[in-house]
């Protein structure tokens, strides 16, 4: 009986390609040194990083604009013309003034360090940074257009928070450049409504708003200094997130004190109206509003004449119905030829008495072009009076 032979063993170094005699076990030990090597990086890293979260950088820069900046910017030619050393404008290469000249903001990028203390500001520096483009810049009435100045304070604001979220920066001052940087952003958004996209982007300006003023409002919470100017601010996020049911919960769950100042209660009231869908009130609620405050709830005004004009050509539909215009302006916040305007965008028909003849069946959405936001600030504009932006800005009443 024929036994069959069992399949012949082949080591490891005698399989095709293999490293022959002793060369295997060499190769493996380098392979284990590699990744021991590996993980020792690793692990060496890992260090560096706790190490850095331990050891905040502190910023030793006293000026707006770091020197080495300074100098780069000009010798490439960078330099904002608000920036510019007087009298060097037509030169061919304008040198920069270091008392006009700002730290721009720069993105994250790979190799470049952010954290070299001679580049950063301290926060005493940074507030003094943001107190010159207000005065100097925004408020001034010889830089125009203003859609310019926003641009440049916008990124000059970008590069301050820059700096504070490097350093960490909290504290009394820290709290001074979120609530400057909040009405100025609120500010602008109203300003510059109705500007082409190429000059000012609002959805930019929005997200930038609501990081700042997060930010503010965590601060409130988590410190422990008074902060005279919180109602004042609380009362805004709410304005200008009206209908928001994050908003809303975030002021119901403050102290009794804050929920029970005038500016907080006054908001919840127009937010509930908003809610509720009640227009009329809403536009009642907003003459009692600041200018700061109008500013805010703005962008909600579009919306809320709006409804007013869907519930009434509703309610009032019928041919022999007539409504007068000059009520309807009253309720509007508006004169009586914006009313006329406003009221033939959406398909409400003024006949020659001034009545309106309202119709559900002939109201229509008017495009986004048609309807001109800026027309119907009045109930804004009429609040700032001869109040500067500067005074805005600081929050001087």
């Amino acid at each position: 009986m024929s036994r069959r032979r069992a399949p012949r063993r082949i080591s490891l170094s005698q399989r095709r390609d293999a490293p022959a005699g002793g060369e295997w076990r060499q190769r493996t030990e380098e392979q284990w040194r590699g990744k021991a090597q590996v993980r020792e990086v690793e692990e060496e890293e890992e260090r560096q990083e706790h190490h850095g979260k331990d050891s905040v950088p502190r910023g030793t820069c006293q000026t707006m604009c770091p020197t080495r900046e300074l100098q780069d910017r000009q010798l490439q030619n960078c330099l904002h013309r608000f920036e510019l050393l007087v009298g060097t404008e037509r030169d061919r290469r304008p040198r920069g003034d270091p008392l006009r000249a700002v730290k721009e903001y720069s993105r994250p990028a790979a190799g470049k360090d952010s954290t070299n203390s001679s580049d950063l500001r301290p926060a005493a520096v940074l507030l003094k940074t943001v107190c010159y483009l207000i005065d100097k810049v925004a408020a001034s009435p010889h830089l125009r257009p203003w859609t310019e100045v926003y641009n440049y304070v916008f990124d000059r604001l970008r590069g301050v928070k820059q700096d504070m979220i490097i350093q960490r920066t909290s504290g009394l001052n820290c709290v001074a450049i979120l609530e400057r940087t909040v009405r100025f952003l609120i500010y602008a958004s109203y300003r510059l409504c109705g500007e082409p996209l190429r000059l000012y982007d609002p959805r930019i300006n929005d997200t930038h708003l609501q990081e700042n003023l997060s930010w503010l409002l965590d601060c409130y919470a988590t410190g422990t200094e008074p902060h005279p100017n919180q109602e004042e601010f609380q009362a805004l996020g709410l304005l200008y997130n009206l209908g928001s049911a994050r908003a809303a919960q975030h002021i119901m769950e403050l102290p009794e004190r804050l929920r029970c100042s005038p500016a907080v209660t006054l908001a919840l009231s127009t937010n509930r109206a908003f809610h509720e869908r009640n227009p009329v009130r809403v536009l009642r609620l907003a003459r009692r509003l600041n200018f700061i405050q109008s500013c805010a709830l703005h962008r909600h005004l579009v919306s809320c004449r709006r409804d007013l004009l869907v519930i009434y050509s509703h309610g009032f539909s019928s041919r022999n119905c007539r409504f007068p215009l000059d009520r309807l302006a009253q309720l509007l916040c508006l004169d009586a030829s914006l009313t006329t305007r406003l009221c033939q965008a959406y398909g409400v028909e003024v006949n020659r008495d001034n009545q309106l003849i309202f119709s559900k069946a002939a109201f229509t959405e008017p495009e986004q072009e048609q309807l001109h936001c800026k027309l119907y600030h009045n109930i804004v504009a009429e609040k700032q009076r001869d109040r500067g932006v500067g005074d805005i800005i600081h929050g001087c009443t």
